[in-house]
């Protein structure tokens, strides 16, 4: 493998000349601030059988005070996190022209803490709350304090109903407005940024193939193995969060 600075230049040599470039980040960016990931063995919220069975959306519509109950520490952890390099750094590129967008498996709003502002959030949103049975919509920072100070589960203020946060559970199709939008930045992006994903979990491992096969270049920042390593123009193991950073000044660099 060449060197991390020989790949960075490389990288920031891809993203100074693409006319579009798109990020698809997953919960690897946003482990450097605090929040757990899935999908690591032990230590990921999927390797433990009681996520499985609290966050998916056939046990939400009989036991959502379960669902709450477990959602509670990690929900904490969410919204006293602060963005981290990673994030900042693709914020950064926003504002200079050298990123369109982000797609984002994560629902932690850090990428909007950040400052990013063409975020596609392919597994729904923490912000806001939606009702169980007359689907009236609340920002999520109204019942904020009552569910995290005093564990009580969200209602609505019109009907009665439970609130069930905006987010994808499992056995939920994605939100489709978000998932067309991903894919038309998919099929039309010159380089595409994979940062902390593990291209795992299906339909959204699939856009990156989908910008290969209309010549797109790709560059992966993850810490383990993604099925498409083989095909990806650069790659980096390193933490996302110095990789990102290292990235977007050398881009500032070649085009001052």
């Amino acid at each position: 493998m060449t060197s991390l600075q020989q790949r960075l230049r490389f990288a920031a040599d891809l993203l100074a000349h693409a006319r579009q470039t798109v990020a698809l980040t997953g919960a690897g960016i946003s482990t450097p601030s605090g929040i757990p990931d899935f999908r690591s063995a032990d230590t990921g919220l999927w390797a433990q059988e009681e996520s499985l069975e609290a966050a998916s959306l056939l046990a939400f519509r009989h036991t959502p005070e379960k669902f709450y109950r477990w959602f509670r520490p990690l929900a904490a952890q969410i919204w006293a996190a602060q963005p981290n390099a990673a994030h900042r750094a693709l914020a950064r590129m926003e504002r200079t022209g050298y990123l369109q967008a982000v797609l984002t498996q994560n629902v932690d709003l850090l990428h909007q803490k950040a400052g990013s502002r063409q975020i596609v959030e392919l597994h729904g949103s923490l912000s806001t709350l939606s009702c169980t049975r007359c689907f009236a919509r609340y920002e999520a920072a109204g019942f904020l304090p009552a569910y995290l100070e005093e564990a009580q589960t969200p209602h609505c203020p019109d009907c009665g109903a439970v609130l069930k946060p905006d987010v994808v559970l499992f056995g939920e199709q994605l939100p489709q407005q978000a998932w067309l939008q991903a894919q038309e930045y998919a099929r039309s992006c010159q380089v595409m940024i994979v940062a902390g994903s593990s291209l795992e979990v299906l339909p959204v491992a699939g856009l990156p193939m989908q910008a290969l096969d209309r010549g797109a270049h790709l560059i992966i920042i993850n810490r383990t193995p993604t099925y498409l390593d083989v095909r990806a123009d650069v790659l980096f193991r390193e933490d996302v969060a110095e990789v990102l950073p290292q990235m977007a000044s050398l881009i500032m660099e070649r085009t001052l």
